[in-house]
């Protein structure tokens, strides 16, 4: 069990990591979920042992590791940018922990086999990491990972580099690959949808603070406040500030949205509503649509969805259809809204009143 009591990372006059409490559990897939400085990077370094916190403690099964040097910590890291060794074969590459253990040549040659299987490097492994294109190379640095049967792995971005079809399929890999060691494996992604697809648990960081942390669905399906339900959605979470009176939320443009019984019960008062783009519709959904007006601002196709941004009184909104809608710039259309949607938050920014069902 790895544990984050308090831990705080201060570089100069720059806080990076700001008390963060957080226990990830042997043989569990944890998610860090932010955008680029959000403090992903700098929390994984402080869980390899690369840095120490300027305040807090780290706990390995109950023992603090704060000081001990990484060489000493049985970690593996793999990182976006991936470094092997260029002069060695992509077998000795994968070996070399194996070699620094003193491993036998019996264990390193079964350990490289079924590493170089699982990742597809079979065919590879006389080859030099030169040799080997992009994606090769990257799960040559996985594979390293894999053979080390580390208590702690540490993904950071590992797949960001990689094609679309490599990446989809590596996802889908990498949970089954990692879980016959019983590692706890530590995963940084800027994609929500890459959440989802790995699932476990999720921590979102925004600004160096951990948000919020547990399960990857309940996190999704309930975010505990509104940094957390922007840094979960992509694309943006669609949002207006409104009042509420009673059973009815208003907006000082106009817009008005009719409030569900169990958002009615809320105390009166300035609200935020945030809803996802696939929940905002171009057609009309059935009785629980809310029709409101708004003007296109600009439409992009991507083939099978289109992103339709549209902007409705002070707020601009996305809509994720299916299909190719090309609608012309400036045109004023109706969008549909369905309030059983809504998150409510609280001017603090905490969430009020979530969906039955987020999907």
């Amino acid at each position: 069990m790895l544990e984050l009591v308090g831990v705080t990372k201060q570089v100069g006059a720059e806080t990076h990591i700001t008390d963060v409490t957080m226990t990830l559990v042997k043989g569990s897939l944890n998610v860090l979920l932010g955008p680029t400085l959000s403090g992903k990077t700098s929390l994984m370094r402080l869980m390899a042992g690369l840095d120490k916190p300027t305040a807090g403690d780290i706990r390995m099964d109950g023992v603090s590791v704060v000081g001990v040097p990484v060489q000493k910590r049985n970690v593996a890291m793999v990182y976006q940018q991936f470094i092997n060794y260029p002069t060695l074969t992509v077998y000795e590459n994968i070996a070399s922990p194996l070699r620094i253990q003193g491993a036998s040549d019996a264990v390193i040659k079964a350990k490289v086999g079924k590493a170089a299987e699982l990742l597809r490097l079979t065919e590879h492994l006389d080859k030099t990491p030169l040799q080997l294109s992009g994606g090769q190379q990257q799960r040559t640095a996985l594979a390293r990972a894999v053979v080390k049967e580390a208590g702690l792995v540490l993904l950071d971005e590992p797949l960001a580099n990689l094609d679309y079809k490599l990446r989809e399929e590596l996802r889908a890999e990498l949970p089954k690959i990692f879980a016959e060691t019983g590692a706890i494996f530590v995963y940084a992604t800027t994609e929500p949808m890459e959440a989802l697809l790995l699932g476990g648990n999720t921590g979102c960081l925004s600004l160096g603070r951990l948000t919020q942390f547990g399960s990857t669905i309940g996190v999704y399906n309930r975010p505990a406040d509104l940094i957390t339900a922007e840094t979960f959605s992509d694309p943006p979470l669609n949002i207006i500030t409104v009042d509420k009176r009673g059973s009815e939320f208003r907006h000082t443009g106009g817009v008005s949205f009719p409030a569900t019984p169990k958002q009615a019960a809320l105390p009166d008062g300035r609200y935020t509503i945030g809803f996802r783009p696939h929940h905002l519709y171009l057609d009309a959904q059935g009785s629980t649509g809310t029709a409101t007006q708004g003007r296109v601002a600009i439409t992009e196709i991507t083939g099978s969805e289109s992103f339709v941004h549209v902007d409705v009184a002070d707020s601009r909104w996305v809509a994720l259809v299916p299909g190719v809608r090309n609608l012309d710039v400036d045109t004023t259309i109706t969008v549909y809204v369905d309030p059983e949607r809504f998150f409510i938050f609280d001017q603090t920014g905490k969430l009020a009143s979530a969906p039955a069902s987020a999907a």
